[in-house]
């Protein structure tokens, strides 16, 4: 009976062990996701410095599985190239080291000292969680709740490495987990399938590396017993990495995890066969069978890790094209005509801060598709070209792909978005990439509209090509804001769309008046003067489109704003705020006085 309690504890420890992990993982990914990307990006250009960012990036977030699918999700967005994955891929297995390294703090012994015994799981455990939901629950700052996320993980993780700890220390008298254990020493192959097989169940190398850490409390576990499970549990990450990575994945993703399997596998077989040497060389006799305690655990999993990296380093580009060989290329059916929607992968949902990132490197890259294809709208008004026509209805078809999928894309990714922050810029993207798409559906318009001139051998007077020309220049230049807007987050920058969207709305006003003076003056026929007027209402409703992105810009950080933004429209136009004013007033200026002189 007293075997089953035993085992309930120890399942208990684990539960809280592996959610201590998670939590602590989600409030680093949350708190850092945004940089991650350019991190990886911009640190990779040569293979020693992809492995410290492999490392760093693996240490943050606290999984090299994540950070390995996080890299495969950068190469199908093109920000990575294989050879770069490679060295992250070398630098991961180093990072995930660093939460053996934390546990190691059970090793500790005070004596007294009021320092260490601080850093006691005993006592920083409760600490933590004191520490964490305080933060968590009464501080509402984005970047606090991350950090109370952090407090609570590692809280968690240790008073789940101490109920294992305290569960397991009655099997030191057990004669039949002695037993289990001496039959695992003496077959060290075992060790390494053990390893393996439950870093497959757990999901989790570091928890596995926590919970020997924490059996070694026993007094029974020696080195001999250690070191094949340690690398175990390494190829056991690899196959983690290789499930996740193969499913739906591109050649470069799947040798992505190639190279993980071949750079665990490799080092596996390099150390087992260096340690039977050392062994039977009789050298360093006592340490086979010492006792290990947590510190000696992490130790030499770090070691195992470094020098198996460092080892291999030289040989990234043979890595490399060992992979190759065995992913070789195929024909295969090309699953999109637009290369840049694969940078919405779904392995980059891991950390929803870099997919929404992606997300609105895309859509930025898009509105510029949107404002370019609208200049070539208005170039067929001057002017009908059936060529032009031909780019003109390509551009708007990669649009309505790019619209199609990132709905998706983002739809899904909302199920994985948990932090307020992240909500509000997902709410932003869904909400602008729609704005976005109906720009681009203006260009269409003036094609057409190009087009029934050109058929009907008719055109806009000189005076109203001028006009079209100068309202063309203020709507190309609110996108322009927009794009520049969406790009920057620059609340100065979106505070300059409104003044000109409202002068942009007086242009047309004063655009229609003149029509139609000339209309009743005989200076413009009746089928120009038809698509003159329906070209003012595009192009106004264009600068609609661009307002409507602004405000969500301003109410992602404004709840006011947020709540109404008619109201806040209505009373910023009626106001005296300087900024507005100054900025209504210069482009006023800038386009109703050039359309006056003419």
């Amino acid at each position: 009976m007293e075997v089953i309690f035993i085992i309930i504890k120890l399942l208990g420890g684990l539960a809280m062990l592996l959610y201590g992990m998670e939590l602590m993982g989600d409030g680093l990914k949350q708190g850092s996701g945004a940089t991650l990307k350019n991190v990886l990006g911009a640190l990779t250009q040569n293979v020693l410095l992809g492995l410290l960012t492999g490392a760093l990036v693996t240490a943050v977030i606290q999984s090299s599985t994540a950070t390995i699918v996080l890299t495969v999700g950068l190469i199908g967005a093109g920000i990575l190239n294989l050879r770069q994955a490679v060295s992250i891929v070398l630098g991961a297995n180093i990072g995930t080291t660093v939460t053996a390294q934390i546990v190691r703090l059970m090793d500790i012994d005070s004596s007294g000292n009021f320092a260490l015994e601080f850093f006691k799981p005993d006592t920083l455990a409760p600490l933590a969680l004191f520490i964490g939901i305080v933060l968590f629950m009464f501080v509402k700052k984005n970047a606090c709740k991350n950090a109370g996320m952090i407090a609570l993980g590692l809280g968690i993780l240790f008073m789940g490495l101490i109920s294992v700890t305290s569960a397991a220390k009655p099997l030191s008298e057990s004669e039949g987990f002695v037993n289990i254990l001496s039959y695992f020493t003496e077959m060290p192959m075992l060790g390494i399938f053990a390893g393996l097989v439950m870093t497959v169940i757990v999901q989790s190398s570091s928890a596995m590396v926590g919970i020997i850490q924490a059996l070694s409390s026993t007094g029974v576990i020696t080195f001999e017993l250690v070191y094949p499970v340690i690398m175990g549990i390494n190829l056991g990450t690899c196959v983690i990495t290789a499930l996740v990575c193969s499913i739906g994945s591109s050649k470069d993703a799947k040798r992505v995890a190639t190279v993980h399997i071949l750079f665990n596998s490799i080092g596996t077989v390099l150390f087992m066969i260096g340690m039977t040497l050392i062994r039977n060389a009789g050298f360093m006799p006592d340490l086979w069978e010492s006792v290990v305690n947590s510190g000696a655990i992490a130790n030499f999993q770090t070691l195992f890790n470094l020098i198996t990296a460092v080892a291999l380093l030289p040989f990234t580009n043979l890595l490399v094209k060992a992979a190759c060989l065995i992913v070789k290329e195929e024909e295969e059916e090309q699953e999109d005509i637009y290369p840049e929607l694969a940078a919405l992968d779904k392995k980059l949902m891991n950390v929803p801060a870099v997919a929404l990132a992606e997300v609105k490197n895309l859509a930025v890259m898009m509105a510029n598709v949107a404002k370019d294809n609208l200049a070539r709208g208005l170039e067929q008004l001057k002017k009908y070209d059936e060529k032009r026509t031909e780019v003109i209805l390509a551009e708007e078809d990669r649009l309505d792909r790019f619209t199609d999928k990132s709905d998706n894309y983002l739809i899904r990714l909302s199920s994985q978005v948990e932090s307020d922050t992240d909500h509000r810029h997902l709410n932003v993207l869904m909400q602008s990439i729609r704005d976005i798409e109906r720009i681009g559906d203006y260009a269409t318009n003036f094609d057409e509209m190009g087009k029934k001139l050109y058929d009907a051998d008719s055109s806009f007077s000189k005076t109203a090509l001028q006009e079209m020309v100068i309202l063309g220049d203020a709507v190309l230049e609110i996108i322009r804001l927009t794009i520049e807007a969406l790009e920057t987050d620059s609340e100065y920058i979106t505070r300059r769309i409104e003044p000109l969207e409202e002068v942009i709305d007086d242009m047309v006003l004063l655009l229609k008046n003149r029509h139609t003076a000339r209309l009743c003056k005989g200076k413009c026929a009746i089928d120009a003067g038809m698509v003159y007027m329906d070209a003012l209402i595009n192009f106004e409703r264009a600068a609609d489109h661009c307002s409507n992105i602004a405000m969500q810009l301003l109410a992602k950080d404004n709840e006011e704003i947020m709540k109404n933004h008619h109201r806040y429209l209505e009373e910023l136009h009626i106001s005296n705020d300087e900024s507005y004013l100054a900025e209504h007033e210069n482009r006023k200026a800038q386009y109703i006085g050039a359309i006056e002189n003419l």
